[in-house]
């Protein structure tokens, strides 16, 4: 029924999956509502991206327990009266390099991978690497990827609180 339900957008989207009135989610349907979804829509619809939202604290921590198991991480956030998002923020893991990556997005706002190689050069990373970083953190819909001529340009879907 999400599937169905969730349309292509040209400009890039957060979907927001709205837990308001959920009390409890079970790990399963986390699963396959949450994960299934956010892969599905990185994987179809490119320019939509899963953001869960105004979890209870029982569905945050299941939800939580779960992210971090499978070594991922998904954005998370409070949604106001009038949809505006409050306190958005990552749940879950990620590893050492692409927490590293992600906290620069962050930090540098749209980002290219050659930029990135240029401005941590001392790092000893270069453009491709930093691609793939980049691109793993859009494939989890944490990361907006806009194609800018040859290269693309990546950014965060949401501005952390």
């Amino acid at each position: 029924m999400l599937i169905a339900a969730t349309r292509s957008s040209e400009p890039p989207t957060p979907a927001f999956l709205d837990f308001d009135r959920v009390e409890v989610a079970t790990a399963s349907f986390l699963r396959e509502a949450v994960i299934g979804f956010r892969d599905y829509a990185r994987q179809t619809l490119p320019n939509i991206y899963p953001v869960v939202a105004n979890l209870r604290p029982a569905v945050a921590e299941e939800l939580e327990f779960f992210v971090r198991a499978r070594g991922d991480a998904l954005w998370s956030c409070e949604l106001d009266a009038r949809d505006r998002v409050l306190g958005a923020r990552l749940i879950g893991d990620l590893d050492p390099a692409q927490r590293s990556t992600f906290e620069a997005v962050i930090e540098l706002g749209a980002i290219t991978a050659p930029e990135l190689a240029a401005r941590f050069g001392s790092q000893g990373i270069g453009p491709t690497a930093w691609n793939n970083r980049l691109s793993a953190l859009a494939a989890k819909g944490l990361l907006v990827e806009r194609k800018q001529g040859k290269s693309k340009s990546f950014s965060p879907l949401l501005e952390t609180a």
